[in-house]
């Protein structure tokens, strides 16, 4: 049982030390898809270094809800992370804790708050772009269900670590067209979520453009690098739960070793550094939709993600 909380932990402090990494890695590459030079893949960790060092300010029209939001938006991905295999293919401590359909409900109250906190603002800023955000999750979260119903029906149970082994572990079960399709709408819902193109442009400027960046434009110092931070742990778990549970389990440590645990960490980041290209590439070769256009690619995935589950019920 100890060993198992140390690995739990083990995989907190990985999910914490490199989602920025990943988050760097992200944003240097879409740079240099574009033929730029790009920011350093160590940029997240110079921002969220530099914002802890100076002042916050706080709005004197803002409530206890804003001051907490922070801290909400920074520890609901650390939970999910103690509940997915991040880098052991079998269960740990804290695995039976909650379900992927609760899982998905901690991630979500992060979002929940921040949208409070953008309402809480006088900035008008703020709540429209709340209003945007709540209404692409709106559109998300259908999709998330079904996909969750999906794998958790193959596999009889809502647990991943259960799914990842009933789901993936068979090589001919990555080539069923059910699985295909959850894939397909599990990636549009990772677009959408962390507010890629063709849903969002992140390093766009224009307030009135911004869907998911303008709930934060309020926060500075601690406030702000605890958004960020929670931001980039929320891309590192939402890239976990698709390539260690939806798609292949290699690269998870099979023994209880603390050696072979960290002998995984390199794998896991090479298996996402590949996905982040592959993300990338698709995103270079398409153009923000319009605002009312959003929908219509939720649509699609869940189109993907209602086909799925007939395709998997025809074949019972």
């Amino acid at each position: 049982m100890g060993n198992k909380i140390l690995l739990n932990v083990i995989q907190v402090i990985v999910v914490m030390a490199f989602s920025p990494l990943i988050k760097g890695v992200l944003n240097r590459l879409k740079e240099r898809i574009q033929s730029k030079r790009g920011p350093s893949i160590f940029q997240p960790y110079y921002d969220i270094w530099k914002l802890f060092h100076k002042d916050e300010i706080v709005s004197d029209y803002s409530s206890w809800i804003f001051r907490v939001t922070p801290y909400v938006v920074f520890v609901t991905p650390i939970f999910v992370a103690l509940l997915i295999p991040v880098l052991t293919s079998y269960p740990l401590f804290f695995a039976f804790m909650a379900d992927m359909l609760g899982g998905g409900f901690i991630l979500a109250l992060g979002g929940f708050f921040a949208t409070l906190a953008a309402i809480d603002t006088a900035n008008p800023y703020g709540p429209m772009g709340a209003s945007r955000t709540r209404m692409v999750g709106f559109l998300a979260e259908p999709v998330f269900m079904i996909v969750f119903f999906t794998v958790s029906f193959v596999a009889g149970s809502t647990i991943p670590y259960i799914v990842q082994k009933h789901w993936v572990t068979p090589i001919a079960n990555f080539f069923e067209p059910a699985h295909v399709l959850v894939m397909i709408a599990f990636v549009m819902l990772i677009i959408a979520e962390t507010g890629s193109i063709p849903v969002d442009s992140p390093s766009g400027h224009f307030e009135l453009a911004m869907v998911d960046e303008s709930k934060g434009l309020e926060y500075s110092g601690r406030g702000a690098a605890l958004v960020k931070w929670g931001g980039c742990m929320k891309v590192f778990v939402l890239f976990c739960i698709f390539l260690n549970v939806l798609v292949s389990p290699w690269g998870l440590a099979q023994g209880d070793h603390i050696g072979e645990v960290l002998l995984a960490v390199p794998l896991i980041l090479l298996k996402m550094f590949i996905f982040i290209l592959i993300l990338v590439i698709i995103e270079s070769s398409l153009a923000k939709l319009r605002l009312f256009r959003i929908p219509e690619f939720l649509g699609a995935a869940f189109v993907a993600a209602v086909a799925a589950v007939m395709t998997r019920l025809l074949e019972f």
